[in-house]
């Protein structure tokens, strides 16, 4: 399975479509950092917090298989301009929420623009992932490597966007951080706009919409585990472990409560920039460029299943000892940092396969069906991280991590190599 490197006009597309990726991911990790520190200091229970992301997990469903058409319709950088666009749009119509509402009207707004970004965001990322599967060079690993720079780079970025946010939060406040972000991002998009070079299909007008769901059965599986795999790190990533770092290391006064600000949206941005990084070395680590397709398969099983251990171990000491403890809680920055480290590598994994599995004709309805699932499990784990800490504490959250991991592996049990495997 070879073909050509990537001309150079191609390449200058893939580096213009990850500076935009980059931008957008920047100010996402910094918008859902602040939407969580700052309802939640405004009185939000873990279940309410949980509701401002929900409609933002649910459009990304709907936009994702609408997405797909709409840039097999009408090219990839139509949709990217689209999901940059919208994003500025959603900023600028969070700066306008009102502290004098009633929480129930405070919820129900900003979770309708919680939405509106979540359309834009995966417009953006439907866009930029699909743009490697027909930019990249498929010799020595070329396609691997490219589609782990462009997510592992994404990750770091979006992790300093946490941080960011914090620090934003705890120094210029709500208000001007979020109208400060929507200008610079109106910035970055009329500078794509304009510099965007060729090298991306204007699409094509017999794409159907029915074409969206796939009829590959790798494909339909990976998307199964991509569901689980993605509830089990929002189960405790979205709203249980921040809130829970946040009952540990703040006492109610302003002083403390913006020393938890920077502290959590530090661990935060560790994890995400180690995630990132782990996902762009991944090719290497797993030695792709000399493996057939068949045994990075088999990897993505092993790795799936050494994964659940780990949440598994946290949720036996939550469980033993369920009350706050400084050790339990440096067992659980250590622990969930090793979390993202195996998690980057089945991420990697799951992306690269996904590209493998599809065709190029179809790249953009694939890649769309299987990032409606990687929605519907930002969804799952969103409802759940806010109603299994309520309820149960870090030991239900921990363990529904551990359960979903399972299923996630169970379904990377039934991929099977391609008809034609060739060497990465």
């Amino acid at each position: 399975m070879t073909s050509a490197p990537a001309r150079p006009e191609g390449f200058s597309a893939y580096v213009a479509v990850t500076a935009a990726y980059w931008a957008f991911m920047l100010t996402d990790g910094a918008l859902r950092m602040l939407v969580l520190l700052h309802f939640h200091g405004l009185g939000f229970s873990p279940v309410q917090l949980a509701y401002l992301f929900v409609l933002y997990e649910i459009a990304g469903m709907v936009t994702n298989l609408s997405a797909g058409w709409i840039a097999a319709r009408f090219g990839l950088t139509s949709t990217l301009y689209a999901g940059l666009g919208l994003q500025v749009l959603a900023l600028f119509a969070l700066a306008q929420l009102d502290p004098t509402w009633a929480i129930g009207l405070s919820v129900a707004y900003v979770m309708a623009v919680q939405g509106a970004s979540g359309v834009a965001k995966d417009l953006a990322k439907m866009s930029s992932k699909s743009a490697v599967k027909l930019l990249a060079p498929t010799t020595e690993g070329g396609l691997f490597r490219w589609v782990a720079l462009l997510t592992g780079s994404k990750n770091t970025v979006k992790g300093i966007g946490f941080l960011l946010g914090a620090c934003l939060l705890a120094t210029i406040g709500f208000v001007p951080a979020v109208l400060g972000m929507a200008a610079i991002l109106a910035a970055i998009l009329i500078a794509v706009l304009i510099a965007m070079p060729p090298g991306l299909p204007k699409g094509r007008k017999g794409a159907k919409l029915s074409e969206v769901f796939s009829k590959s059965s790798n494909v339909n599986w990976l998307s199964l585990a991509r569901v689980f795999l993605f509830g089990a790190r929002d189960v405790w990533f979205v709203v249980g472990i921040p809130i829970y770092f946040y009952a540990v290391l703040s006492d109610g006064s302003e002083q403390s409560n913006r020393a938890a600000f920077f502290l959590i949206g530090s661990f935060m941005a560790l994890w995400t920039i180690l995630y990132g990084i782990v996902q762009a070395t991944a090719p290497r680590l797993l030695l792709a460029t000399i493996r057939v397709e068949a045994d990075l398969i088999t990897s993505a099983r092993h790795w799936a299943w050494g994964l659940s251990g780990v949440p598994a171990i946290l949720t036996l000491a939550a469980f033993t000892f369920p009350q706050p403890q400084a050790w339990l809680t440096a067992m659980l920055i250590a622990g969930l940092l090793l979390f993202g480290a195996i998690f980057a590598v089945n991420s990697s994994l799951h992306s690269y396969l996904i590209l493998t599995f599809t065709r190029s004709e179809r790249v953009t309805m694939d890649v769309g069906f299987y990032y409606m699932a990687n929605a519907a499990g930002r969804l799952l784990g969103t409802v759940l991280s806010g109603l299994t800490y309520q309820i149960g504490g870090l030991a239900l959250m921990l363990g529904t991590a551990t359960v979903m991991i399972s299923i996630s592996a169970i379904a990377v049990g039934f991929l099977k190599p391609p008809s034609q495997p060739g060497t990465i």
